[in-house]
C-alpha cells in the first residue's frame, strides 16, 4: 500500500512530501470493534494505521471534529505532520 508522508520543510517554507511504508496493526479494543471516543469526535484519536518513518513505525492519529478527519502523527495536530493513506 503506498501512503504519504507530509512534512515541513527545514526552512518552513514549503512542504515536502515522501512515499512511506505502511502496515495495518489494530490495537486491542479496535480488534473489538470498540470505539475510542463515544461521540467519534475528538483531537488525537488512534487509527489502526501505522507508517514507517525514519526506521521507527510511528501510530497514525485522526483529528475529528466534523464530517471530516484529518490523519497525522505526533503528539498533537500542529500541521507540520499529516498523512495521506491510499489503496
Amino acid at each position: 500500500m503506498t501512503s504519504y508522508l507530509h512534512t515541513r520543510s527545514t526552512t518552513n517554507d514549503c512542504f515536502l512530501t515522501r512515499e512511506v511504508e505502511t502496515r495495518q496493526k489494530p490495537l486491542w479494543w479496535q480488534e473489538q470493534g470498540l470505539s475510542f471516543t463515544a461521540s467519534g469526535y475528538g483531537s488525537r484519536i488512534p487509527t489502526t494505521w501505522q507508517i514507517k518513518v525514519d526506521g521507527r513505525w510511528r501510530r497514525v492519529y485522526c483529528l475529528v471534529y466534523s464530517n471530516n478527519g484529518t490523519l497525522f502523527i505526533g503528539k498533537r495536530y500542529d500541521h507540520t505532520n499529516t498523512v495521506q493513506i491510499g489503496e
